[in-house]
């Protein structure tokens, strides 16, 4: 039997019940040293569900300010292992990923690794579309998420769109880890509603931060440079669905590129909002 590895998998959530079982089922025993639920008061049986599978249970409330759930994490519950892997309780590591994983943390070299998901839309997996890509893995020595001074853009207390700034090298991953929610379109739509909410008020921050603009990475900045256009939308729809292979998936592929366009769309009608209103 393979010994554990030296890491901490670390699950923030609210109500996630309907995700969080098979999410810690697919984790399995013996693979971390230790696994921990941050909850931002779940009200469902999300509590219950980590507990029962053996998880940790941190709680977890924000004060609208730096730092939110992950960052206050790693500065109030700093991992006693090695590496922490941030994982969202609707992404499901699968067998291949976890061998992927045992030889990944082998390495001396590296600090963290930007990990592939796949993406499951109307109960499938789609084959085309842009590449889901995060820097969730990594070293608890080498870093924390980007500060950002927020001043409460939306209810989100957890990091939306911030990425991990590390000291060191970082590695991508190819095996795939599944990123499957369960909790239907009209979840989909509300959380990309606040996320839409959080973009602009991002977007309009960095307007007159350089320092902040310097520090993203050359995908944010080309993003962050269309989000005050109209085309931000249509681009992101022919990049998915045209370029990207998302027609491959037929009526599926067209719709959740459909979906992306209108929530980039609306991240710009947003911007111009709050700055008519100023």
């Amino acid at each position: 039997m393979l010994s554990p590895l030296d890491l901490t998998i670390a699950i923030p959530v609210k109500n996630e019940q309907t995700n969080l079982a098979g999410c810690l089922a697919a984790i399995g025993s013996g693979l971390a040293r230790k696994i921990v639920v941050i909850d931002s008061g779940s009200t469902d049986e999300t509590i219950k569900i980590a507990v029962d599978n053996g998880a940790e249970v941190i709680p977890f409330e924000w004060n609208g300010k730096f730092p939110k759930k992950r960052n206050w994490f790693l500065r109030n519950h700093r991992p006693e292992t090695e590496w922490v892997l941030f994982l969202d309780a609707d992404e499901y590591l699968t067998e291949e990923f976890k061998k992927t994983l045992r030889v990944a943390l082998d390495d001396n070299n590296v600090s963290g690794y930007w990990l592939s998901y796949s993406i499951y839309f109307l109960g499938r997996k789609l084959k085309g579309g842009y590449p889901l890509r995060k820097l969730a893995l990594f070293r608890v020595s080498s870093g924390e998420y980007e500060r950002i001074d927020e001043e409460r853009w939306s209810h989100l207390d957890m990091e939306i769109h911030e990425h991990p700034v590390l000291n060191g090298k970082t590695q991508k991953l190819k095996t795939q880890i599944d990123h499957r929610d369960f909790r239907g379109i009209q979840h989909y739509m509300h959380k990309h509603n606040e996320y839409a909410s959080w973009e602009a008020a991002r977007f309009l921050k960095l307007k007159n931060d350089q320092t902040a603009w310097n520090s993203l990475t050359w995908k944010q900045k080309m993003k962050y440079r269309l989000m005050n256009t109209p085309f931000i939308g249509p681009v992101y729809f022919l990049g998915s669905y045209i370029f990207m292979g998302g027609f491959l998936d037929g009526a599926r592929g067209f719709s959740f590129a459909i979906f992306k366009m209108s929530y980039f769309t609306e991240v710009y009608c947003k911007i111009q909002e709050i700055q008519k209103h100023k």
